[in-house]
């Protein structure tokens, strides 16, 4: 019952308006053609917001809409109306086409990006920004349930829900009803965490999961040098999944002893202008989950 889908992230796509870009016909193709039979639908303005247009690139590929991202400065009071105005368009897209999982991440702050992997550094809200914080989240989880959508908080690299702690402060102060976890096993690590732990512990709050591997060489390298989180991409930090620090089959072991059903989506950030090839990586990661039961 698991179903192992696919990310415009796999391709480079980090923001809508990157030149860098491949055509969004080419990474539902190239999705497909590498085993997919499920995408997310990247930063919103990456695909078409036309429900016909892109609902006729599904299934020209035979793909499913499995869900999308809200990528957004949550961390920034200032920028609640492009926070809002990003959730609200994400939403309407998911619902057109029937998807099931609305994701937040709060993006990347200059305040955080030097100190990923580095807890014991990194700065803190203060009482009241924090506050204000966990409210923005909470309003959007509530407009994704309002539209019937499973809202997942994911922590990232360099934002302000980063750290273990504090991921689990924010799933104590917004009801399990209305927010679970995205989680991401690649995250997780790099922000110095065993995500197999912290899975056995919270797997029953866990509604999606993104499947992400890590490279522990380059991974200490940019820790060290405090180097940028997509200057760590281009390094090669996730790697294809199976040759880094995650042990995917204990991940596969705790979902299916907790009997968790759904998809499962492979999200291998990396430089869109990188030296691999997107659609071989894709292949390799889909063998990859197949060879070890996925």
């Amino acid at each position: 019952m698991i179903r192992i889908g696919n990310a415009p992230c796999s391709w480079g796509v980090e923001f809508a308006d990157d030149p860098r870009n491949p055509p969004w016909r080419r990474v539902l193709a190239e999705a497909a053609a590498a085993g997919y039979r499920g995408i997310e639908l990247g930063p919103i303005g990456f695909m078409p917001e036309d429900p016909m247009e892109l609902g006729e690139g599904l299934a020209e590929h035979g793909l499913t809409l499995i869900g999308g991202v809200v990528f957004r400065p949550f961390h920034d009071a200032a920028a609640w109306e492009e926070v809002w105005d990003a959730s609200q368009r994400t939403c309407k897209a998911l619902v057109a086409h029937g998807a099931r999982h609305l994701v937040l991440i709060d993006s990347i702050s200059p305040r955080r990006a030097p100190t990923a992997g580095r807890a014991a550094e990194a700065e803190q809200m203060g009482p009241e920004e924090w506050a204000g914080f966990v409210d923005r989240f909470r309003r959007v989880a509530q407009l994704g349930a309002d539209h019937g959508l499973t809202v997942g908080i994911h922590a990232h690299a360099a934002g302000f829900i980063d750290f273990e702690p504090e991921l689990e402060r924010l799933l104590d102060e917004i009801d399990e009803s209305l927010l679970k976890i995205c989680f991401d096993t690649g995250h997780h690590s790099y922000a110095g965490y065993d995500p197999v732990a912290f899975m056995k512990r919270h797997v029953g709050r866990i509604s999606y999961m993104h499947f992400k591997d890590i490279d522990p060489v380059v991974k200490a390298r940019a820790v060290a040098a405090r180097t940028g989180f997509y200057d760590a991409c281009a390094e090669g930090i996730f790697c294809n999944l199976g040759k880094g620090d995650v042990d995917f089959r204990a991940v596969r072991q705790i979902l299916l002893d907790a009997g968790f059903e759904g998809w499962c989506t492979v999200e291998q950030d990396c430089d869109p202008a990188g030296p691999t090839s997107p659609v071989d990586d894709a292949r390799a990661n889909r063998e990859y989950l197949s060879s070890i039961g996925f």
